[in-house]
């Protein structure tokens, strides 16, 4: 007995549904947070701005300015994830290892914002990352192709009843044609 394409794409859809809707909800829930990042101060500190365009802060003194700041807990470069500088801002964003983002005046070395920094923590979740590098690979990307077969199959349940009425309306119009002629 072979299985009807329209019952399996029904079954692959309902089950692909269920296998998928925990890791999409967590997906698309981050997805949306970081839709928003640039936006929201919660997801994401606002960049503010320092005294000049030039950088002239030497490495040792940013080190310093950060290592001064008790939230980020920086003893050396090492407790340093990323250095992001901005010099049309004239500001150093340093994002702690503990994601506290320590932003610092690139002339004066006055550190203008400390802030915590969702958006790493929030990218990881949506990437599957911050779980382990095997579930990134064996759920979440298998949850993506399962997700691509669903938007698959369910293009195909939404057209099938467009299809459907079209074959009829043609038949129905092919039989009124042999009618009239016969």
């Amino acid at each position: 007995m072979a299985i009807s394409w329209n019952r399996w794409s029904r079954k692959l859809h309902r089950w692909g549904a269920l296998l998928t809707c925990l890791p999409l909800l967590l997906v698309i829930g981050s997805g949306l947070l970081l839709q928003v990042k640039k936006q929201s101060t919660w997801v994401q500190p606002a960049t503010v701005k320092g005294v000049g365009k030039v950088p002239e802060l030497e490495w040792e003194r940013l080190l310093e300015a950060v290592v001064a700041v008790p939230q980020s807990d920086v003893l050396s470069w090492d407790d340093i994830d990323r250095v992001d500088i901005r010099p049309s801002k004239g500001i150093a964003k340093v994002q702690c290892e503990n994601r506290w983002e320590v932003q610092v005046d690139l002339q004066t070395s006055e550190v203008k914002a400390v802030n915590y920094r969702r958006s790493d923590l929030i990218e990881s979740l949506h990437d599957g990352s911050f779980f382990s590098d095997a579930a990134k690979l064996w759920v979440f990307f298998p949850n993506g192709l399962i997700l691509l077969g669903l938007w698959f199959t369910g293009v195909y349940l939404w057209w099938l009843p467009i299809g459907v009425k079209r074959k009829k309306k043609r038949k129905r119009q092919a039989s009124q044609k042999a009618k009239a002629i016969g």
